[in-house]
């Protein structure tokens, strides 16, 4: 990955994004470990990693478990299924994509976490992954990368290890500067951007886990509870 991280300027629009976001409340994916690996269009970890289903702590609470091995680069999961077949994600949809979990890492350099990832090759897309988010020194960071992948810090929050985190993920997917995106960590407000590309030329779909980019993270894990996909916050609370 190119890291350029710039300051993305505010845009006054960016405070009607809660009013201008649908409210009604629409569950499209339930993402729970219960329903086992398969709610993910595919996995993609590098031997040995592993995407593991276990009971947290002794409970009868299933969550999923991103293992990155040292040496390995990513263990993540990819897309969403609903139904039994990938979700198709669209550039014009009425409503935002709102993206929810808990999450519980092990190190404070947990490396890149969630991705907003753009399909095709490099040299098909524009931006790559127009949103994503790292746990790294200690903190939870959110970038928009624009076209050309050029990097702005979006927003930023303090990320203690072996703690679960609430995360709720708006993406109002568009392409040009229509698009917008707002990030909570537990209730917090962290990013709230409009005026931003963040719909790729192919497309886009979310990726979940540890993925360590260029950097020697060593052995990283992401525990991750109670995935859902919806299309107002109240979805994903």
């Amino acid at each position: 990955m190119r890291k350029r991280f710039l300051s993305l300027p505010a845009v006054a629009a960016a405070m009607t994004l809660i009013t201008a976001w649908p409210a009604s409340a629409t569950v499209v994916w339930d993402g729970s470990a219960t329903n086992g690996t398969g709610v993910f269009a595919s996995v993609l970890c590098d031997s040995p990693s592993s995407l593991t289903v276990e009971n947290w702590g002794g409970s009868n609470t299933p969550v999923f478990g991103f293992n990155k091995a040292d040496g390995s680069q990513r263990c993540e999961g990819h897309s969403i299924r609903v139904g039994g077949s990938e979700y198709q994600f669209t550039g014009n949809n009425s409503s935002a994509y709102w993206l929810g979990w808990q999450s519980r890492t092990t190190t404070g350099n947990t490396g890149t976490v969630f991705q907003w990832k753009s399909n095709g090759t490099n040299d098909q897309n524009d931006q790559n992954y127009p949103v994503l988010m790292k746990v790294e020194d200690g903190q939870l960071k959110i970038w928009y990368v624009s076209p050309g992948e050029t990097w702005h810090a979006a927003g930023s929050i303090a990320w203690s290890v072996d703690t679960w985190h609430k995360i709720q993920l708006g993406i109002n997917a568009r392409s040009g500067t229509a698009g917008s995106f707002q990030l909570y960590v537990d209730g917090q407000l962290v990013a709230d951007q409009s005026g931003v590309q963040t719909w790729d030329v192919l497309g886009n779909k979310p990726r979940w886990g540890t993925y360590e980019g260029p950097d020697d993270l060593g052995a990283t894990r992401n525990i991750i509870y109670g995935l859902k996909m919806g299309t107002s916050r109240a979805d994903v609370d």
